[in-house]
């Protein structure tokens, strides 16, 4: 695998273009998670849902929905697809009765598992200049980085944001 050069090397010690560094990281990463995830229903949405389902912490169809940034019609049709391929099933949900919850089932639970898996393959191959000590340091600080940015919700109005 060829290493992109962030920069010009006579400017060793120049500050880092962060944006290019997190987009070359980022080219690297999708072009191995592509793979991984374009077999499931919804590729790397379909993973998404099964990912923020699994978490159960904004289980109800529509908050993923918002969480996500997916249209509400959009959502629909993926579950449709990930219900089918028997990974997901929808619930209603206790707490509101038109609400429905998306809930994984043990197929998608070891669906989900193995994806899981394969994506921390891409990842460590995608870090693989890093010692493992720096790895799970640049892990930590990007976690830091974004703990206070907002959830994805472009498609929601102001007093939609779900409190997952």
């Amino acid at each position: 695998m060829t290493e992109t050069r962030v920069g010009p090397p006579e400017q060793a010690g120049a500050p880092i273009d962060l944006g290019q560094a997190l987009s070359a990281l980022l080219r690297r990463y999708l072009a191995g998670a592509r793979d991984v995830v374009d077999d499931l229903p919804g590729g790397p949405r379909g993973y998404q849902v099964m990912s923020v389902a699994f978490e159960g912490l904004c289980g109800n169809q529509a908050t993923i929905a918002q969480r996500l940034g997916i249209d509400r019609t959009v959502m629909t049709y993926l579950l449709d697809d990930l219900e089918q391929a028997g990974m997901v099933e929808r619930r209603p949900d206790p707490a509101d009765r038109r609400a429905r919850q998306v809930v994984l089932t043990p197929r998608g639970e070891s669906v989900l598992a193995e994806v899981s898996g394969r994506l921390q393959d891409i990842e460590r191959e995608v870090l693989g200049g890093l010692v493992e000590a720096d790895a799970e340091m640049f892990r930590q600080l990007l976690d830091r980085a974004v703990a206070d940015a907002p959830l994805e919700h472009s498609t929601c109005e102001e007093s939609d944001v779900p409190a997952c």
